[in-house]
């Protein structure tokens, strides 16, 4: 039960934290370059904080939930006798997995943070730079988000 309950857990993360770069990506950039700049960058920066804010506790919890249930298997198999070997698909999820958190992190705490404060000084051309930087990272996490899902989901 607690191995089901985590197992949903660590997917409805992945499904928000995912969904979310697409809507982001693909409907959110595009309909708010309509804007002009300090409209666009003081929305973008406001759906973000709010976004970023969910993910880093999302991110998190999919990546504890994830090592627990890896850990969890191979107590289990161990205890039971056997010798436990990582699937394919669970190394490459826990690996990519962990580089999206650290990129994430990079992405929140670093990209984020310039961001903030260009538009807190009405800084436009440095929000829009920051911006752009944060669109080009997103969007090669979710490259490797889409690429775990393959995976897991073919193997």
């Amino acid at each position: 039960m607690l191995y089901a309950f985590l197992k949903t857990l660590h997917v409805l993360s992945i499904v928000v934290w995912v969904g979310g770069m697409v809507f982001a990506h693909f409907f959110l950039r595009p309909a708010a370059s309509a804007l002009e700049p300090p409209q666009r960058l003081t929305l973008m920066h406001g759906v973000l904080r709010r976004f970023f804010t969910a993910i880093t506790y999302l991110s998190l919890l999919a990546l504890f939930t994830g090592f627990w249930m890896m850990g969890s298997v191979a107590k289990a198999v161990v205890q039971g006798g056997g010798e436990f070997t990582a699937p394919v698909d669970w190394t490459v999820m826990a690996l990519l997995g962990t580089l999206m958190v650290l990129i994430f992190g990079h992405i929140r705490f670093a990209l984020y943070g310039r961001l903030s404060k260009a538009v807190t000084a009405a800084d436009w051309p440095a929000a829009g730079a920051a911006l752009d930087k944060i669109r080009q990272w997103v969007l090669v996490n979710l490259s490797i988000g889409v690429v775990i899902i393959a995976v897991t989901l073919l193997m």
